[in-house]
């Protein structure tokens, strides 16, 4: 992290991985890469944030929401693992004060937004800020996706919680760009995804209003459903493209299981 005071925030979108991936041994070095950018991820930021808002496509509501506890729990939302992937902590504060202004901002633009006191944070959230933010001292808040799945609504989302990052918040959309689990380890899977990774890169980096405009029709993308049978892990990356005015970055672009997998900037 630089020093710089006037910079906003970026917005970004980051793969979260498999499960609890980057705690458990991996001698293939399959998730290195992508370990490696999560945690140089605070040396892209122009100064520490004063909290965190992550939407994670490992919640879906009615509407938005929003975790409210002081100090959330964790929800160990992986199966088959290890025991000892199931004792991972990571206690970081809750921030009921951003999500009371995340849901004013949502509100205020006609969209539903509600505050869970009780819900914790999955592991979209916990296992890639593991490895960003270790110490787990930056107040975190969790937003849900809507369960409509709709992408011009998440743009919309974006957009309207966008003044978040000016505020010294920094907008993390956590999911995987390519997420068809029977394709994960195929070599069939590389091509497809390739195509697709492409498509979403040029996407990303176009200017704001062709950028939402594609991400709206992102079905029309080559191997569109290959890549995302259902659309969940591709929506956070809509939140935080409608968050910036600005061209995207791709800032992670990797091979991991025979699948093409990247993560963006937004400044």
């Amino acid at each position: 992290m630089t020093n710089d005071q006037t910079t906003p925030q970026p917005s970004l979108y980051i793969p979260h991985g498999g499960g609890p991936c980057f705690f458990m041994p991996d001698p293939r070095g399959i998730w290195r890469e992508m370990e490696n950018y999560l945690r140089d991820m605070t040396t892209r930021l122009p100064r520490r944030p004063q909290a965190i808002l992550l939407i994670s496509a490992h919640w879906e509501t009615t509407g938005f929401a929003l975790t409210g506890a002081e100090r959330p729990d964790l929800i160990y939302d992986y199966y088959g693992f290890p025991p000892e992937t199931y004792e991972i902590a990571y206690p970081v504060p809750g921030a009921p004060w951003l999500a009371q202004r995340t849901a004013d901002l949502l509100r205020a633009a006609g969209l539903e937004a509600t505050i869970d006191p009780d819900r914790g944070l999955d592991h979209g959230v916990f296992i890639p800020m593991k490895v960003a933010f270790p110490e787990a001292d930056i107040p975190l808040v969790e937003m849900s996706l809507d369960a409509s799945l709709d992408p011009a609504l998440h743009i919309q989302a974006g957009e309207a919680i966008a003044a978040l990052r000016e505020e010294n918040v920094l907008v993390i959309g956590s999911g995987m760009s390519f997420h068809n689990l029977r394709a994960y380890g195929d070599p069939r899977a590389l091509e497809p995804s390739t195509l697709f990774d492409r498509w979403l890169t040029q996407a990303a980096l176009a200017p704001a209003d062709a950028r939402a405009e594609r991400l709206i029709h992102w079905k029309d993308a080559p191997y569109a459903r290959a890549s995302h049978p259902r659309a969940e892990h591709l929506l956070p990356l809509m939140v935080a493209a409608g968050a910036s005015s600005s061209p995207g970055r791709q800032d992670f672009g990797a091979v991991v299981m025979e699948s093409a997998i990247s993560g963006f900037s937004f400044a």
